[in-house]
């Protein structure tokens, strides 16, 4: 069985763009939105609203760093810190180009730090581009 994609996005236009791009990719992954860092924790850890959805961990995190309630570092943190989440490919996909939020991610042990492309055709090619990698290519530990 197919993982899903953890897609962390709160802002609308981004989120559609990012939808869209997956869906060019032609993935079979389904694709699982949560609009907040507080949401992406309860998927993560199957509490709240997501008490009673199926356990394993997605195939990859595409995680905003600007997040409302809960931001996306303290989300990066709070995956490395639980032994069943560490191993979970987390891509940071954000339009900060901020070298301090670049350092802190890597620090945290991102696995990749992608800024947003403004033009619609290489956003669209970058994230059809990650999705391949995470949810296709790569190769996670098994557990």
């Amino acid at each position: 069985m197919l993982k899903p994609i953890l897609l962390v996005e709160d802002n609308p236009h981004d989120l559609e763009l990012t939808l869209i791009a997956l869906e060019k990719s032609q993935l079979a992954n389904e694709v699982v939105v949560v609009r907040d860092g507080a949401e992406a924790l309860d998927y993560l850890f199957c509490r709240g609203d997501h008490a009673q959805r199926q356990k394993g961990n997605p195939a990859v995190v595409l995680l905003d760093l600007k997040l409302p309630k809960v931001d996306g570092l303290e989300v990066l943190r709070e995956i490395r810190e639980a032994p069943d989440l560490r191993p979970l490919p987390v891509v940071m996909l954000t339009s900060s180009r901020e070298e301090q939020d670049l350092i802190r991610s890597y620090a945290m042990n991102v696995n990749a730090y992608v800024v947003k492309p403004v033009e619609f055709k290489e956003f669209v090619r970058a994230i059809s581009d990650l999705g391949i990698f995470w949810a296709v290519l790569n190769e996670p530990p098994v557990g």
